[in-house]
């Protein structure tokens, strides 16, 4: 079996000329509904491309390429979205079939079949519309080569930006585990090709960078646990290090128990794996004395039994997925040079197998954190803080950051209170929570902000050690524990926590995620160091 994904994600490339001579066998049109608020200046009417159907002026319309491809290949689109009963909503998607005689129109010189043609629905036309009709058309053009978009045509640069993002993360696929290829028509459209003067290089290639970095994070969070442990996704660092012009650095077990990282160390004691903490770090070109420097840090449990706190079976079959922090961590590096970010960034993972053992440790073990607290540790399962805590415990001492922000599939709480839609966020920081929940907005990544209840903070009292690391008051608000937790480890540092367990995992395809990882908050956190990680 092969550790690494057989299958490519969909190219998009940009082309100037008009979406019949873009030399592609599927062609993708816009479709608007008759009651948007906000039509475009270039849409085209039934009396530019076919008869008036029953509903007159509320029918949806036809976007920018309509009248000539339905003129060039003998198609009455109109009459194609009243058979499908088309309302032109985010995402709808009606297919056209091109006969014989229509095709051989989509080449200067003729020699390129068309097929088909896609009747893509915008809604709103905000860039969440766009977004779901990417999703959409990516899924309707699966094991197509090469397909022509109009869609964009009268797209901002946020919107054309959501459009490319949909369209490569919703056909996401892991190849390399079945012992025959994945077949053709499960594969993700070959190229994706924008027609028209309207998009602009430079926003289509930051989109592909976005998703490609989600394409990453859901290999790593994907891949079976039998082959993912500490070591390989270390190795996986060290790929996307050289890949991507990083300096990446790996601490061992020996290196981790000489510099005193005894939360990491403790959860991987119980295991055969090794633990290690990896960092990556990105340095913008002109960084200078003053340039800000961003950590972030994610929980990498690259399986979790629950340790001696053993988890129940239905809990322990998705847990090759709690390294999920980790791995958008590791996309999000694998980014930032190609977009140009302009702040320092350094990735770390706190990585670890949480297995049972005969060294695992037990609870009511007190073990000492890297800046020399010490916890005593009640329940085996809520490993993942532990390991958290070495993390922003090192940042803070040694590496001189301007903000810390920790990402973790961290409490089945926060699944509970926000379910699998939205990403629990905790920031004392007013500005840095409003910057995040900004970016997840603009990214399709939604964030809720969590309080950080002051009360609660009597539940971690220990009385034989610094703090517990879980609630022994059963004040209940378990997320809220956790991040109060990892809160003391913060210092005076501008901080935020991400707890991602319930959107870090779908349960089935929707919009732009796909069943399995979903690599939630990579684009986020991509968005905001976009926009110079600000924190106030």
């Amino acid at each position: 079996m092969s550790a690494e994904n057989t299958v490519s994600p969909t190219e998009v490339v940009v082309d100037a000329r008009p979406l019949l001579d873009a030399e592609a066998g599927v062609l993708a049109l816009a479709v608007w509904p008759g009651e948007a608020p906000d039509q475009p200046s270039e849409r085209v009417s039934r009396d530019d491309a076919a008869p008036a159907g029953p509903d007159g002026d509320s029918s949806p319309w036809v976007g920018p390429g309509g009248a000539e491809v339905a003129d060039a290949l003998g198609l009455d689109l109109f009459a194609a979205l009243d058979r499908d009963h088309a309302t032109g909503k985010a995402g709808e998607v009606v297919a056209v079939q091109v006969f014989a005689e229509g095709r051989g129109a989509a080449s200067v010189d003729g020699e390129v079949d068309v097929t088909e043609v896609l009747l893509v629905g915008l809604g709103d036309g905000s860039p969440a519309a766009y977004r779901k009709a990417g999703a959409a058309l990516a899924r309707a053009a699966r094991g197509v080569d090469r397909l022509a978009s109009a869609v964009t045509a009268t797209a901002d640069d946020a919107a054309t930006r959501a459009f490319v993002e949909g369209a490569v993360l919703a056909t996401y696929t892991l190849g390399g585990f079945r012992s025959t290829p994945v077949r053709e028509t499960r594969l993700p459209l070959g190229t994706l090709v924008l027609t028209g003067d309207g998009a602009r290089v430079d926003v289509v290639a930051a989109a592909v960078a976005v998703a490609r970095a989600g394409w990453t994070a859901r290999d790593l969070a994907q891949t079976p646990s039998n082959i993912k442990d500490p070591e390989w996704l270390a190795a996986q660092a060290l790929r996307l290090g050289a890949e991507h012009r990083l300096d990446v650095r790996v601490r061992d077990e020996k290196a981790l128990a000489d510099e005193g990282f005894g939360g990491i160390l403790a959860v991987g004691m119980g295991s055969e794996r090794p633990p290690r903490l990896i960092a990556l770090r990105y340095e913008p070109p002109k960084a200078g004395r003053d340039t800000p420097h961003v950590v972030l840090v994610g929980k990498g449990i690259t399986y979790d039994t629950g340790g001696l706190s053993l988890k129940p079976r239905e809990g322990m079959v998705p847990m090759k997925a709690d390294m999920t922090g980790g791995a958008v961590v590791m996309g999000v590096l694998s980014a930032v040079r190609e977009l140009g970010v302009g702040v320092r960034v350094t990735g770390l993972v706190a990585a670890a197998e949480n297995a049972l053992g005969a060294a695992a440790q037990r609870p009511s073990d007190v073990i000492r954190q890297y800046d020399g607290t010490t916890v005593e540790v009640l329940n085996t399962d809520a490993e993942g803080r532990l390991v958290l805590a070495d993390g922003i415990g090192y940042a803070v001492a040694e590496l001189e950051p301007t903000v810390v922000v920790d990402v973790a599939t961290l409490t089945g709480a926060a699944t509970t209170a926000l379910g699998r839609g939205h990403g629990a966020l905790y920031s004392p920081s007013d500005a840095l929570a409003d910057a995040l929940r900004s970016a997840g907005e603009a990214s399709g990544e939604l964030l809720w902000r969590m309080p950080l209840v002051e009360d609660y903070r009597s539940a971690l009292e220990s009385s034989i050690a610094d703090i517990s690391h879980i609630d022994t008051e059963h004040v209940g608000g378990g997320s809220i524990t956790a991040a109060l937790f990892l809160q003391r480890f913060v210092g005076d540092v501008p901080w935020a926590h991400l707890d991602i367990a319930g959107p870090a995992r779908a349960d089935s395809d929707k919009g732009e995620l796909t069943k399995g990882g979903t690599g939630f908050g990579v684009r986020a956190l991509l968005y905001w160091l976009e926009a110079g990680a600000p924190v106030s």
